[in-house]
């Protein structure tokens, strides 16, 4: 059977060694000293390992199943979510004020990925839960606040949201789901929408969804979108719950992967809803609870390539195919490990190299979260605006790729259900779907982000770059395996967007054609901009006698490793970029 080790280590070598949190002036950093961070990763991880893990694949083979109108979900579950909500992991980092522990976001983030990583369909439920949570902190009324809070950071009651119907996804103007405005101020919601994940289940008293719809005489298209708090059991002034609202379950998506998690057809017949927000201003509601949720998705990508790596490395070392070319390295017995031969070994060291450095970015980027909400800073929210789509669609794409290079390490087991790496890749794709398919980030990403604000985002992110290249050009250890290399894929990336610059206004297609390969060029980038951070910080280690050299000795050459492998991808994703759209559009509709 598959295992999960967390990887705590690693994780607190990013926290304080490359991104040095309790040093920061960010508020409530300055508690987060290693001792603190380890007993609350060791904790995690040790539930993560030991109860989310081994329920993985039961989650896979059983599913979800409806019954009567309520969702069954797999054998132990629900004894599992029972053991996450009684160690509060739910509200790790929401307010104190609703039952939350407080711990900055890239707490959360850290454990998030340790759960995703053991039973992704599993910590969706929750995961979900935070962000409708989040989305009502940030809009909701006080008294919004004080009713669905304490039960939703307790996991007491969980959340959904719910976007798409089955005419119209990405275009939400053109959804049908009406709000009809009553007397007492609620609105009646009817309508029909598909894809929510964890829609019904009974691991909780009471379901929160948060759905989309418009309000009758309201402005055309998306304008006209609001959003509205629609539970499942009304909830009476005592906080109480009341009586079954008109909200059901219609049917259970059958699903490639994530099979754990209930992915629900939701039937509103005049149900009761309270605005959230402000009337026809439902998307800036959402968009609180969906760039959160672009963020874990990213890091779902990153979780499940952790998880298959693992599990493809522990096989590599095991299973005996062949001599080694340079001569037997395991003499006395009939042939050597897979892992002695050069071509799993490159494989196994693209999803190591991505791995550790997708962890990286991750936790840099809700680094920046915590320094936007917290410290207010405004600089880190344009930069973290800029880099979610980044972070959403290059670790998912990534992400997916690396399940299959570890599925490819099994050769023929890696296709049979029972190793366990089928569900890994399964799990993952829907990662490159779902919170805006990736085609839609790489959109996004060239054609608003980057301009956003009269660019000086993208402008801010290529000082980072120049200021780090800039102190550290005396860095003899640093220049070559890293700097050198940095330094030629910033300059790709900025060539990139000069193309946009002198190409998109006369022809967007030349812009938008090439979208895709940007938002790679541009996850490369950071990535390598973060693996050099990690070099320099493991030179440091070195050089001040650190106990721990093995270590730090196999993250320098897995960085160079990247650096040298995987960076140089930017030059082929520039030549796509350069091409520019003729080829791309160069056939009629009916030509295909």
């Amino acid at each position: 059977m598959p295992s999960y080790t967390p990887p705590t280590r690693d994780m607190q070598f990013v926290l304080h060694d490359v991104l040095r949190i309790s040093q920061t002036d960010t508020p409530g950093y300055a508690e987060l000293d290693p001792e603190f961070t380890s007993a609350v990763l060791d904790e995690a991880g040790r539930l993560a390992s030991e109860v989310l893990a081994p329920l993985n694949t039961v989650g896979d083979t059983e599913g979800c199943r409806l019954e009567n109108g309520v969702v069954r979900t797999p054998e132990g579950f629900r004894e599992a979510f029972e053991q996450v909500k009684a160690g509060g992991w739910p509200g790790i980092d929401l307010p104190e004020e609703f039952g939350g522990q407080n711990m900055p976001y890239i707490m959360g983030t850290a454990v998030g990925e340790m759960f995703s990583g053991a039973n992704q369909a599993f910590t969706m439920y929750q995961g979900l839960t935070h962000g409708a949570a989040s989305a009502i902190l940030a809009h909701g009324t006080d008294a919004q606040k004080a009713t669905y809070l304490p039960r939703m950071t307790a996991c007491d009651w969980t959340g959904t949201m719910n976007l798409t119907e089955p005419h119209c996804g990405t275009d939400l103007g053109l959804m049908r789901t009406k709000a009809e405005p009553r007397d007492d101020g609620s609105y009646a919601i009817t309508g029909q929408k598909i894809f929510i994940s964890s829609g019904e289940h009974d691991m909780a008293e009471n379901i929160i969804h948060l759905v989309l719809a418009k309000i009758p005489g309201g402005p055309e298209g998306i304008k006209g979108v609001s959003l509205f708090i629609v539970p499942k059991f009304l909830v009476n002034e005592d906080g109480s719950l009341g009586a079954r609202n008109g909200v059901s379950c219609g049917k259970i998506e059958e699903k490639m992967g994530i099979h754990g998690n209930a992915t629900c057809v939701m039937n509103y017949d005049g149900a009761t809803g309270y605005l959230l927000g402000e009337m026809h201003k439902g998307m800036r509601a959402m968009f609180t609870m969906m760039n959160e949720a672009r963020i874990g998705v990213g890091m779902q990508g990153l979780a499940q390539a952790e998880i298959a790596y693992q599990n493809a490395l522990a096989y590599a070392r095991d299973r005996l195919q062949g001599r080694a070319v340079t001569g037997a390295e395991n003499p006395d017995g009939p042939a050597d490990p897979l892992i002695v031969h050069p071509d799993i070994r490159r494989s196994l060291m693209d999803q190591k190299s991505f791995i550790e450095g997708a962890r990286a970015f991750l936790l840099c980027g809700s680094q920046m979260i915590d320094q936007s909400h917290r410290g207010k800073d405004a600089q880190a929210e344009g930069m973290v605006s800029l880099l979610t789509p980044v972070i959403k669609g290059f670790l998912t794409d990534e992400g997916f790729d690396m399940t299959i290079l570890a599925q490819q390490i099994y050769g023929g087991h890696g296709y049979i259900e029972e190793w366990g790496m089928s569900q890994y890749a399964r799990d993952a794709r829907i990662a490159m779907i779902y919170e805006g398919a990736n085609g839609v980030q790489a959109l996004d990403l060239v054609g608003r982000k980057l301009a956003q604000d009269g660019g000086k985002h993208v402008m801010a992110f290529f000082e980072t770059v120049k200021t780090f290249l800039k102190e550290n050009e005396d860095n003899e250890a640093l220049r070559a395996d890293f700097l050198d290399p940095l330094k030629a894929a910033s300059k790709d990336l900025q060539q990139a967007g000069m193309f946009f610059m002198q190409n998109g206004m006369k022809n967007p297609n030349a812009a938008l054609a090439g979208s895709y390969d940007f938002m790679h060029l541009f996850g490369h980038v950071c990535l390598g901009l973060m693996w050099a951070h990690m070099g320099k910080a493991c030179h440091e280690a070195l050089g001040n006698g650190t106990t721990d050299r093995a270590f730090h000795e196999a993250k320098l050459a897995t960085g160079r490793y990247y650096m040298a492998r995987r960076l140089p991808a930017t030059k082929m994703h520039l030549a796509r970029i350069e091409s520019g759209a003729d080829t791309v559009m160069a056939l009629t509709a009916d030509q295909f």
